[in-house]
């Protein structure tokens, strides 16, 4: 579409009283996180990590969906992924600080993973649009996971 017919249609908008974007949407502002030893020890947030929050992002089925590759103790899930670990006993394994780098950017931690950056928005490909510019999840549902998995204590049985 050439500029003259964007601009003609923008101003028709404006003209209407209807807003439009005539550029794209910047890059979602990400809140500042350190990595050290393999961690990153301060929260992304101010506000703690809520368990039962992040249940509904580690087990839903919309954004995120674990369960494609992990299987999670307590689903009624039919269908469990099997290509990552299972998620028992994760709490056991890591600490907070270095679950929130394998949700932030696990490629840090395992160069080869096929696991999500869920928390970066630069040096990704085949980036599906939806989610160009902006993180696959926010910084407290980052928060809302870890405190989440940070539960899981027991192994699997």
């Amino acid at each position: 579409m050439s500029t003259r017919i964007v601009a003609a249609f923008a101003a028709l908008c404006a003209a209407a009283g209807v807003e439009i974007a005539t550029t794209p949407a910047a890059a979602q502002e990400l809140a500042p996180f350190q990595v050290e030893g393999g961690e990153i020890r301060a929260p992304l947030t101010a506000t703690p990590g809520d368990a039962a929050r992040g249940r509904e992002v580690v087990a839903g089925r919309e954004e995120v969906s674990c369960l494609i590759c992990h299987s999670l103790p307590g689903t009624e899930a039919i269908f469990k992924g099997d290509l990552g670990p299972s998620l028992a006993g994760v709490g056991a394994r890591f600490s907070a600080a270095r679950l929130r780098l394998w949700l932030v950017d696990a490629k840090r931690i395992a160069p080869n993973t096929i696991m999500p950056s869920y928390y970066k928005v630069d040096g990704l490909h085949q980036v599906a649009a939806r989610y160009r510019g902006k993180p696959i999840l926010d910084a407290q549902q980052i928060e809302d996971a870890v405190a989440y998995l940070s539960t899981l204590k027991e192994p699997a049985k």
